[in-house]
């Protein structure tokens, strides 16, 4: 089974205050990108698994919306949040002191079947967090070592609320320009697997158990390409990761995880990824990267298409 997530991120806010959303109303925007996904047959394949991950105020409208189409038109359609807190409301213990946070449980109430977690935008900003009360981050290794490694433990903790609270998990790895380093692709090969097996066995420690039905797959994200001006990796590099996460996995956990291209997954690009067999799907941001960036569904369907050719 293949899996395309759509990571709409800034669309909860119009374009007039500074975000993506064309409309001025962002819930009316979402019902239609959610029917325009139906109508375009988005949610009638048989081998591919469209996800749309969003932010949490979008959510209970967008599948409210999704569940008034017939099942066999949606049943291969998902919603998902942009991330949980990594602690969760439980009965006779925390009712709800997360002011500020997601947790699982409530995203999974909301209509949420999936959650993605460790996107580099996340891991940077807990980075942040952890500077401003360790200066020495910024410029020791070690440290910024130390740092890497309890961002890796707050992922896995999210991954297993979210686990926990029946919600399917996208966890996200990948390495910035700084891991990897100058050098041939050979000097930086040893450079990249220190790194994203430590984010792989660290963030999936513990999640044995839900390794059935799917419930688990691994975004590879090269940090170092991704925005204006950046070059994507070429096949060769993304083939060789993917092949190391997916090993990794399996000697972490015992069992084939399915690995996605988290690098931005693009009309131009969908071939050259399809290609890929340790690659099964990937994670679509922006349809539109010139002018007024934005999101489209019909671009989105001509990058399903491109991918499934």
């Amino acid at each position: 089974m293949k899996q395309i997530f759509v990571n709409l991120k800034r669309f909860d806010v119009p374009r007039q205050l500074g975000g993506v959303c064309p409309q001025h109303d962002p819930l009316a925007w979402i019902e239609s990108v959610i029917a325009q996904s139906v109508e375009l047959g988005l949610g009638a394949h048989d081998n591919l698994a469209l996800t749309y991950l969003l932010p949490e105020g979008l959510v209970p409208t967008a599948a409210r919306r999704l569940a008034q189409f017939p099942i066999a038109q949606r049943k291969m359609l998902a919603v998902g949040v942009q991330g949980v807190h990594w602690d969760d409301v439980r009965p006779g213990k925390n009712f709800g002191a997360f002011t500020t946070s997601v947790p699982a449980v409530a995203a999974a109430n909301l209509g949420s079947a999936w959650a993605i977690i460790g996107h580099s935008e996340e891991r940077r900003a807990k980075m942040q967090i952890l500077s401003a009360y360790d200066a020495t981050i910024a410029t020791n290794i070690d440290a910024r070592a130390r740092a890497a490694t309890t961002i890796d433990q707050l992922v896995r903790d999210e991954v297993q609320c979210a686990l926990n609270a029946g919600l399917r998990v996208l966890m996200c790895v990948g390495e910035s320009a700084e891991e990897l380093g100058e050098g041939t692709f050979e000097e930086q090969q040893p450079r990249i697997e220190k790194v994203l097996r430590a984010q792989v066995t660290n963030g999936l420690q513990g999640a044995e158990r839900f390794l059935r039905d799917g419930k688990i797959v691994i975004g590879y994200e090269p940090i170092w390409a991704i925005g204006p001006g950046k070059v994507p990796p070429g096949r060769e590099y993304i083939a060789f990761v993917s092949a190391f996460i997916q090993r990794t996995a399996h000697d972490s956990l015992g069992a084939k995880i399915p690995v996605v291209y988290g690098g931005g997954l693009k009309e131009e690009n969908a071939a050259l990824i399809a290609s890929i067999e340790t690659i099964e799907g990937g994670l679509v941001a922006l349809t539109q990267f010139t002018g007024e960036i934005g999101f489209n569904v019909a671009q989105l369907s001509a990058i399903v298409g491109k991918y499934l050719a």
